[in-house]
């Protein structure tokens, strides 16, 4: 067996998580719709995540903001090769958030916001192809985030505040390609681990060049979540001195690598406006995997070797009348993963993601804000090379086609 996947699962599927394969972003109904760009957009409390520091320059005193979106997605597996297929069969995945924002004077606002990046099940049928690696995984991360915006004048403003992770995973794995117990059943693991939280801050600036035009960055600390005292239960193991596997404790590490958002905003013709933001995700951070087994097993060592990735969305907005605003918009999202080290716990690759969505004025104090979201994945033909069994080592290949599709609905509040 090799154990270096004992806990890969959890720590990878957080980190492309992060990055945008399991990276939820659906941060704000409003900003999904314009293909989540938000970073110079002034239109609401979702500024507590996107960009803290335009939170001063809302008109409104009390802004808050709620959401929940459906996250249905699949993953269809294929080797040519030798007629393997197998597709997940998770169920419905649904992200949230909440946001407040209040501008104490002039110069001075302060926010808050809960919301949940990451929050992926992926489940395969037992005993498929690539049961040796995964089975299924589920795992959740809340964000808690106090904010704080400074005006310096009318054209500068900067904020920030802490970030607070805790978060959960649960997943199973097959201990490898062959072993059963004496009955037949494959021999699997469970590794469960909970209560994993740590803190990290962000930093934002915001400049209003004209009335029109607004630059914004936001950056976002490196968080490093510590797995300490997690299960791992094994389970239908032979009773045989060659299987020596008892449940256990880990002690593991994750980094989730900073990132740097920049973008921009254009107001024109009256009624339109146009938004950029580029994304920067430094995964170059993420180099292997440790693992720190309490019993007798060895530590272990798995290399990940990430590459940064970036980011491009656009966003485009159209006030049709008082009571609907139209948006529309689309991201590239690149994936981290290098050649050779692409494992089903992430099916990630490249993807396309086609946005819309509208604002409904129900009242001076009430909006309803709807979003869709639909990513293609590129087919891609890929591999991980750093399985071992009984010292040979066995990549794992085939073909891998995902898809995802997210209706969201939110509440607007302001005062």
């Amino acid at each position: 067996m090799n154990k270096l996947f004992l806990f890969a699962a959890f720590i990878l599927a957080s980190a492309v998580t992060y990055a945008g394969g399991y990276r939820v972003s659906l941060q704000g109904q409003k900003a999904l719709a314009m293909g989540h760009t938000g970073v110079a957009v002034i239109n609401s409390s979702e500024l507590v995540f996107f960009n803290p520091a335009g939170l001063v320059y809302l008109e409104d005193r009390l802004n808050i903001s709620a959401g929940v979106s459906g996250v249905f997605s699949g993953v269809a597996y294929q080797n040519s090769a030798n007629g393997a297929y197998a597709e997940t069969d998770s169920p419905v995945g649904t992200p949230l958030y909440l946001y407040a924002s209040y501008k104490a004077t002039d110069w001075l606002a302060v926010g808050l916001g809960v919301y949940t990046p990451y929050g992926s099940t992926v489940e395969y049928e037992d005993d498929w192809e690539g049961s040796h690696l995964v089975n299924n995984i589920d795992l959740k991360a809340f964000y808690v985030q106090p904010t704080v915006s400074i005006k310096v004048n009318d054209k500068f403003s900067f904020g920030g505040g802490a970030i607070y992770v805790n978060g959960s995973v649960n997943f199973n794995r097959n201990l490898n390609r062959t072993l059963t117990d004496l009955e037949g059943n494959r021999s699997e693991v469970t590794i469960d681990a909970s209560g994993v939280s740590n803190w990290g801050w962000t930093a934002s600036a915001m400049f209003n060049f004209t009335e029109n035009l607004h630059l914004g960055a936001t950056y976002r600390s490196e968080i490093i979540l510590e797995a300490e005292d997690g299960d791992a239960t094994f389970e239908n193991i032979p009773n045989s001195p060659l299987t020596p596997f008892s449940n256990t404790t880990f002690n593991a590490s994750l980094p989730l690598p900073a990132e740097m958002t920049v973008g921009m905003s254009y107001q024109f013709c009256e009624k339109w406006l146009f938004a950029f933001d580029y994304n920067r995700a430094f995964w170059d951070v993420y180099d292997s995997l440790d693992i720190d087994f309490a019993n007798e097993t060895p530590d272990s060592r798995n290399p990940r070797n990430y590459k940064n990735a970036s980011i491009y969305r656009f966003g485009l907005q159209y006030d049709a009348s008082t009571m609907f605003t139209l948006r529309a918009g689309y991201y590239f999202d690149e994936s981290p993963i290098q050649a050779g080290y692409f494992a089903p716990e992430t099916p990630r690759n490249d993807s396309n993601n086609f946005t819309a969505g509208l604002t409904v004025n129900v009242s001076d104090h009430l909006q309803i804000d709807a979003s869709f979201l639909y990513s293609r994945f590129k087919e891609v033909d890929a591999s991980y090379d750093f399985y071992t069994e009984n010292g040979v080592n066995v990549p794992f290949s085939g073909t891998y086609k995902s898809n995802a599709f997210a209706p969201g609905l939110g509440l607007t509040y302001k005062l």
